[in-house]
């Protein structure tokens, strides 16, 4: 069974930086590709960002593009979001997905497990 762990989520100032984690447990992590979500409230879960297994190929929403930049370490299981030039409008819920496949992913079901999500307040 697949769990997803995030962690790192905080309040920050609008400019400001900060870097998401996410643990997966289970042996798949390596064969999967992984990808960042985020939910502000009221509003639908969105798409931020997918990095494939190997790390090589990632891919962004327009809105993040040059802001925020994925990777991961598949020795320790983990993938991590560095968000940088942080504005209000980043304000919301950041959730952690695996996906059985390897290919990127940018919809919602494209991803099998999900994490609990963290949340990430950037103030004006």
């Amino acid at each position: 069974q697949v769990q997803l762990v995030e962690s790192g989520g905080g309040l920050v100032q609008a400019g400001g930086s900060l870097r998401l984690s996410c643990a997966a447990s289970g042996r798949t992590f390596s064969s999967s590709a992984m990808g960042w979500f985020r939910q502000a409230l009221g509003k639908e879960r969105e798409f931020v960002a997918a990095i494939t297994r190997s790390g090589i190929s990632t891919y962004y929403a327009d809105s993040v593009k040059g802001r925020f930049t994925i990777s991961r370490d598949n020795a320790k299981n983990t993938v991590f979001l560095q968000m940088n030039s942080l504005k209000p409008g980043d304000t919301a819920v950041y959730y952690c997905a695996q996906r059985r496949g390897y290919g990127l992913g940018n919809r919602f079901n494209d991803y099998d497990y999900w994490g609990q999500g963290t949340q990430v307040t950037v103030s004006s």
